[in-house]
């Protein structure tokens, strides 16, 4: 981890190229097993582009396998759509929204997986929280059943006794009512809301946000990116020197439909290679952010796609030495 570069204690550490030169991503590996797995589940009928995106975001950001669970209805056309990814359907209400009712299905990826990603495409707040419950209460279960032993995965997540678990978009408004069951999950969650989601985790009006994202890592015990902002909990044995990193980087652009999932992708991908939470929400921040600075130094600073964030991900990784 390289040296803090916060002009004092209350200053977040500035994210610049030199500083993710010293914090390089792990070696890419000999095959795409050892690039660890992501887990999507989301994608409703009307909203399958979402999934799509962070998967797509995902496999850029170099993970070396995929897996999209989405509505039954849709996981054909994801399919088609991402052939490089495993398309598995959920069960769906009759307007075509994922409901927590059908895990057994995805059981075997759940427990295998170095990330699950959870939120892209999901369009019922309800139905998010009760998917969430649902695996809470399975690792719960899972964990009263088991040592602890399991398969060896290569995020440190695992190492953890899981997953690492990165929330984005409706399964973060469902998070503020399972707050109290989160235990299982400690250490290994991740959250990208966006300053309106923010506030929702808040169950406030964001006011500071340096400080706001800051209360959200501490409340939920994970790592918080927002707008260019990343905490993680105070305190703890964590390996990183800082506690909050802001963005140098990052262009008006990124406010594009889509976009938000393609950060979650982005992070959930770099934090499968086996980097730490923080080090995947700073790395993964900052590749989006000037990936967008790229298309709008080519196109202008309107009218780029979300889609095409994630295909500058590999250059951009290629400049930073990794």
């Amino acid at each position: 981890m390289p040296v803090s570069t916060r002009n004092d204690s209350n200053s977040p550490t500035l994210v610049t190229p030199s500083l993710l030169r010293e914090w390089p991503l792990p070696a890419p590996g000999e095959d795409k097993y050892s690039r660890g797995s992501v887990l999507v589940i989301g994608g409703a009928r009307a909203t399958p582009g979402a999934a799509l995106l962070a998967g797509t975001a995902a496999l850029r950001a170099g993970a070396g396998k995929l897996t999209l669970a989405v509505a039954e209805s849709v996981a054909a056309q994801v399919a088609v759509a991402l052939p490089e990814c495993g398309a598995m359907g959920l069960p769906e209400t009759a307007e075509g929204s994922v409901t927590g009712e059908g895990l057994d299905r995805i059981a075997s990826y759940l427990d295998r997986v170095d990330v699950i990603l959870v939120g892209p495409g999901l369009d019922d707040p309800d139905l998010a929280e009760e998917l969430l419950r649902v695996l809470l209460e399975r690792e719960a279960h899972s964990r009263s059943g088991d040592s602890g032993s399991g398969d060896s995965n290569s995020g440190e997540g695992s190492a953890r006794g899981g997953p690492a678990v990165v929330l984005d978009a409706y399964a973060l408004g469902g998070l503020v009512k399972v707050a109290g069951q989160l235990g299982p999950w400690k250490g290994r969650l991740i959250l990208t809301p966006n300053p309106k989601e923010a506030a929702v985790l808040l169950e406030r009006e964001v006011d500071d946000l340096a400080a706001d994202v800051a209360e959200i890592a501490d409340k939920f015990q994970a790592v918080v990116s927002c707008q260019g902002l990343i905490a993680r909990p105070s305190g703890g044995d964590e390996v990183e020197e800082s506690e909050l990193w802001q963005m140098t980087t990052g262009y008006g652009g990124l406010g594009t439909s889509g976009s938000g999932d393609v950060l979650a992708g982005a992070i959930a991908g770099l934090r499968a290679r086996g980097t730490t939470g923080p080090q995947a929400a700073c790395w993964g921040t900052h590749l989006h952010a000037a990936a967008a600075d790229r298309l709008a130094s080519r196109m202008g600073p309107l009218g780029f796609l979300a889609r095409e964030l994630a295909d500058e991900l590999p250059a951009l990784m290629l400049e930073l030495n990794t």
